[in-house]
């Protein structure tokens, strides 16, 4: 290894350093410097020392010797090229210079009506008792945070539930000034709001393309916790495309372990460059404090929403008119496909946008407009995200007599009914003893196509209650705690009034019987 003159020079320093310290030391200290390229050590005055006085001094010298190896590797390790610890490590204190005055606090008012005794709404008893003839009212308020995402028009991002039931809503900036917000629009669905505040002065966070995080990038959350002020924490992504959750209607999460705490929903995520990956929305916890599980809302998806609520104040969801299961291994096995990811059409909604474009059922859909799908709930996100009208074009698998085979269909979204969402989506079912089931009308290739009024069970997770109960693929269901039902709107709605255990009448092959589901 060849040093550099200035590097050599450094190193004769530090030599010179620890010889002052203890001329003895300076056999081993010679042979580190041999080691590491220093040459001309014969003219250090400790060039050639006495044995004796080696042996009496061999401890303090191993000490030196070792401290003075440490400092000479590091520099030996610069003038190799490589970068040192402390130049390596960044601050991300010039990131967050840039990054932080674009998210901002909010602080809203509001009131909400208080449930009432059923007495106190009785007329002859409010007369009696002279009890004024008005709602009751709760006044609240709350506390969270929001993005400036466009400075030009003054927009805010930030989360439905932060300004929800909110007559009054203020936001403060980092530099002190206070604005009366305007509400543009709200999206229950997927939590996002978008607020106004008049634009002069305004620093807006760049937006990065979510779909290129990965596991394991570093993130930064920027928030106000707690009423604390803005506040900065830092982590990395820990999972993404989380679903399932029951937080939001529609669900694609960024999971990170960057401490999101109350006061922090609809901050900013952002990535190392300053660029706005997601919008921090909710935690996962069992004290109400951070644990290292928080969410964010992946931006693609925000400003898909926030867009529409900018241009029609609210969101109109594209709507496929299918119903959907996840690929799995086994299902990819049994279709002879080689992806691992995927979405596939249980079952198709009569008149629906997927049976008008001559979608089929066992169609294997893996991608929208050339966006992979990973699984049900992302095909249903990316759909329902499509502004009605839109034209999606689906990569869909499809079972030929000769194998598998790949084609491009071409379907236009349509705004879905109270019916065809019903029919199309098994997360309608909202009775937990029918968790991990999947149901639909009775496919027209069934034996029972015609001679059944039912529905069917397309699938059950193992391990699931209703896979206990008994409750198996192919299954037809015609009734529910013993009252008929001939389709899927009419079982949902006996489902959901059920405040007990379940009653089902099943038919199986051309045996038939009764099944409690408890």
């Amino acid at each position: 290894m060849q040093l550099n003159p200035s590097n050599r020079k450094l190193k004769k320093s530090v030599l010179d350093f620890f010889s002052s310290l203890h001329r003895d030391a300076c056999p081993r200290l010679a042979l580190f410097s041999k080691h590491l390229g220093v040459r001309k050590m014969a003219s250090h005055p400790c060039a050639a020392p006495q044995v004796a006085e080696k042996r009496v001094f061999q401890q303090p010298a191993k000490a030196i010797a070792a401290f003075g190896i440490l400092v000479l590797s590091l520099l030996s390790t610069q003038s190799a090229g490589a970068a040192l610890p402390w130049e390596s490590t960044k601050s991300l204190a010039p990131m967050l210079e840039k990054a932080t005055p674009a998210v901002v606090n909010i602080a809203t008012e509001g009131r909400v009506q208080l449930r009432q005794n059923p007495l106190l709404e009785d007329p002859f008893f409010r007369f009696f008792f002279d009890i004024p003839n008005q709602p009751m009212e709760q006044k609240t308020q709350s506390l969270g945070s929001g993005v400036i995402v466009d400075d030009a028009r003054g927009l805010v991002l930030t989360n439905n539930h932060v300004i929800a039931n909110a007559d009054q809503i203020t936001v403060k900036l980092k530099d002190g000034r206070k604005f009366e917000a305007k509400k543009v629009g709200a999206d229950p669905e997927t939590d996002i709001a978008v607020i106004r505040i008049p634009s002069k002065g305004l620093k807006a966070l760049p937006l990065a393309d979510s779909n290129k995080l990965r596991v394991g990038d570093f993130v930064v959350a920027i928030g106000s916790p707690f009423g604390l002020g803005q506040t900065v924490t830092s982590g990395i992504v820990s999972a993404l495309g989380r679903s399932g959750l029951g937080i939001e209607g529609y669900e694609d999460f960024i999971q990170t372990d960057a401490s999101i705490n109350p006061g922090n929903s609809g901050g900013a995520l952002v990535n190392l460059d300053g660029e706005l990956v997601g919008i921090n929305t909710a935690i996962f916890s069992q004290s109400g404090g951070n644990i290292g599980i928080g969410f964010a809302i992946p931006i693609n998806m925000a400003r898909q929403v926030m867009d529409q609520l900018v241009q029609h104040g609210e969101v109109k969801r594209g709507f496929l008119g299918a119903q959907l299961q996840d690929l799995d291994p086994e299902l990819a096995e049994a279709f002879g496909l080689s992806e691992q990811e995927g979405a596939v059409l249980v079952s198709i909604v009569r008149g629906s946008p997927a049976e008008r474009a001559g979608l089929q059922q066992g169609d294997v859909v893996l991608a929208v407009n050339g966006r992979a799908v990973r699984n049900a709930a992302d095909l249903r996100n990316q759909v329902g995200l499509l502004p009605v009208g839109t034209r999606a074009v689906l990569d869909v698998v499809r079972k030929g007599t000769s194998g598998p085979k790949r084609e491009q269909i071409t379907a236009v979204v349509s705004e879905q009914t109270e019916e065809m969402a019903a029919a199309a989506s098994s997360s309608s079912i909202r009775n937990p003893r029918l968790s991990g089931a999947t149901f639909g009308d009775i496919p027209g290739d069934s034996p029972a196509y015609g001679r059944i009024e039912g529905v069917a069970v397309f699938d059950v997770e193992r391990g699931s209650r209703a896979w206990a109960s008994g409750l198996r693929p192919g299954d037809i269901i015609d009734s529910v705690n013993q009252v008929p039902v001939s389709n899927m709107k009419e079982f949902l709605a006996k489902v959901g009034q059920a405040k007990s255990g379940l009653l089902l009448h099943v038919h199986r092959g051309d045996a038939s019987a009764f099944m409690v589901i408890r």
